[in-house]
């Protein structure tokens, strides 16, 4: 039982850099927590002015309770300008920016920013992935920057 906390602790650590706005329930479970979809806050670590929000479901039940449960890969992503932005560190053309796991051990929720310098745009893509086998599913978002800020690569 201790390992089971400890994992659990472990899972809800890496969730930290997430911020949730809300979410609805989708199904009702006697035991434990209800199906919902969660919408979460994302702000680019590298890129002040930044945030995505992501929705994605997340499994109840006891399974979900316990953090053994393994969510569906299906996600969405609209990614805003909140404030003004400034880039204060070159960043890479392509860097994940947030991952987190969505079943116990084999399947991670991630979220990659690319920089389009010819748009002078920063697009965000959201997926998951397997250890085994990843899926096609996606989402994809874009936040256009104002000439006048550089977008230094490195």
């Amino acid at each position: 039982m201790t390992r089971l906390f400890l994992l659990a602790l472990v899972l809800t650590a890496t969730a930290a850099r997430a911020e949730e706005i809300g979410s609805v329930d989708t199904v009702f479970k006697f035991i434990g927590p209800d199906h919902k979809i969660v919408v979460e806050a994302h702000d680019d670590p590298g890129v002040q002015g930044v945030t995505c929000y992501v929705s994605r479901a997340r499994t109840g039940g006891v399974k979900g309770a316990l953090g053994l449960a393994e969510d569906k890969a299906e996600a969405s992503i609209a990614c805003r300008q909140v404030g003004p932005i400034s880039i204060p560190k070159p960043i890479k053309a392509q860097e994940e920016i947030f991952s987190e796991r969505i079943s116990l051990v084999f399947k991670r929720l991630r979220i990659v920013r690319m920089v389009d310098p010819k748009r002078h745009t920063l697009v965000y893509l959201t997926y998951s992935d397997r250890l085994i086998e990843g899926s096609p599913q996606n989402s994809v978002a874009s936040v256009p920057v104002d000439r006048a800020t550089p977008i230094p690569l490195r």
